[in-house]
């Protein structure tokens, strides 16, 4: 009986676990840290032993295979013995993929990956589809696999699942931007992280399709480099030579497989990235062959995804957003783009070898000041403080809450888009977006 160790007992480690034991094989279960109660109560309905609080290496190195959880970097000291031994490495998805014949929409690119995931998987719901979401949201895909099968999955995909995907077949990939992202997990090596972006497109055949945003001067670059086999769907803002959708005159527009248009004023979803989100989600929708007329309402009554450009409610006269989940650079990019008010931006948390630059023009023209939320904040003191605008300095979404609504005046926004991962002060980006949506209402 072949072995499989799994490190990490959260969803996709617990779910992977569930599948490989279904499947007939020696499992194990190891977690460096605590495991919840309802993973505990999973394993253990299931028979599969796991331990918590510590990696046993006799327990983990006579494995045949290894499922590793997207969280646990390469360089990680039981990592290093697994690649020193020669036991092959492989993700949660990789994994669950060999035990379903259903079709893949997979969605990946650093910003945009979560609204574009969910809004797919609502227009396939509409339309009548068997459709279950996973990846970085929704339901391990190997439990749904292992107990609630699906003819379609909508996956987002991390580049960390990437990494560890090797046989993985997207029927349909979708990658919608990459910007720097993560570069503490690589090496600080841009191209590195560029590269596991790209493996999105490997193992596809030429009945599959390829939808990526033409304006993307990396993707753009990459793909010279690729003899790309799939049907290529580019998309683009305006209607340029080679994109097949786009916007024109006020006109969503998607030229093939099938014409299909409506007014963009109807787009349930606004500002220019979700201009780009809802052009991927609606070509993936039309090459699945759903009806126009379901991709049509879909797009229009789609209520958003939270922690995204959240609003949560207006106190004083002041509108207060939740966008937590926009964890680099280039997402806070976007959503001040989109603010139409002068604005209090909170920005801060644990950097990922960010540059601020592309966002420093635009703090500039939108914001009436900044409060730092973080454990150490001097990087962002030396980024921001010379450029003339008020400043606060907060070591806890309390603290930040309360400098915010002193500083803000009626008509403003205060925007939470950190640019930064959430781990210094909260359990995730999840945890962060909850307490400042608590504290705010509670104003």
């Amino acid at each position: 009986m072949k072995r499989i160790v799994v490190l990490g007992a959260a969803e996709s480690g617990a779910g992977a676990a569930v599948l490989a034991k279904k499947e007939g094989f020696d499992v194990f279960v190891s977690d460096m840290g605590g495991i919840k109660d309802k993973y505990k109560k999973q394993l253990d309905d299931h028979n599969i032993e796991w331990e918590e609080g510590k990696h046993t290496e006799e327990r983990i190195l006579n494995a045949d295979e290894i499922i590793k959880s997207p969280g646990i970097p390469d360089e990680a000291p039981m990592i290093q013995k697994i690649i020193d031994k020669g036991i092959h490495i492989i993700s949660e998805i990789e994994f669950a993929s060999r035990y379903s014949n259903a079709k893949m929409i997979c969605i990946t690119g650093s910003n945009g990956k979560t609204t574009t995931t969910s809004l797919i998987y609502h227009i396939f719901k509409e339309a009548g589809y068997d459709v279950g979401l996973a990846g970085n949201i929704g339901k391990s895909l190997a439990l749904q696999v292992a107990e609630s099968p699906h003819e379609y999955y909508v996956i987002e995909l991390s580049s960390f699942q990437l990494d560890n995907m090797y046989d993985f077949r997207a029927n349909i990939a979708i990658l919608l931007n990459i910007t720097p992202d993560h570069l503490d997990r690589y090496q600080n090596n841009m191209q590195n992280y560029v590269d596991a972006k790209m493996r999105i497109i490997q193992n596809q055949t030429p009945s599959d399709a390829f939808i990526y945003w033409n304006d993307d001067p990396i993707i753009k670059r990459e793909l010279e480099k690729y003899e790309i086999k799939a049907i290529q769907y580019p998309f683009s803002e305006l209607k340029e030579k080679g994109s097949i959708a786009y916007i024109e005159e006020g006109q969503y527009k998607i030229e093939i497989p099938t014409p299909f248009n409506m007014e963009q004023e109807y787009l349930s979803l606004t500002g220019k990235h979700n201009i780009y989100n809802s052009l991927a989600a609606g070509i993936a929708s039309n090459v699945a062959g759903i009806k126009k007329d379901i991709i049509r309402k879909s797009l229009s009554d789609f209520p958003g995804v939270e922690h995204r450009l959240e609003k949560v409610c207006m106190v004083g006269g002041v509108q207060y957003i939740n966008d937590s989940k926009a964890t680099n650079v280039d997402a806070c990019w976007y959503a001040l783009e989109s603010m139409k008010t002068r604005t209090i931006l909170i920005i801060g948390g644990k950097d990922k070898g960010n540059d601020y630059t592309p966002i420093k023009e635009l703090v500039k023209q939108k914001c009436a000041g900044l409060v730092y939320l973080g454990v150490d904040n001097s990087k962002l003191h030396q980024n921001f403080d010379n450029m003339g605008i008020p400043v606060r300095d907060t070591h806890s979404m309390k603290e930040c809450v309360e400098a915010c609504y002193e500083m803000a005046e009626p008509g403003m926004t205060v925007l939470l888009s950190p640019c930064c991962a959430s781990f210094d002060l909260f359990k995730n980006m999840e945890d962060r977006g909850e307490q400042f949506k608590t504290l705010v209402r509670n104003l």
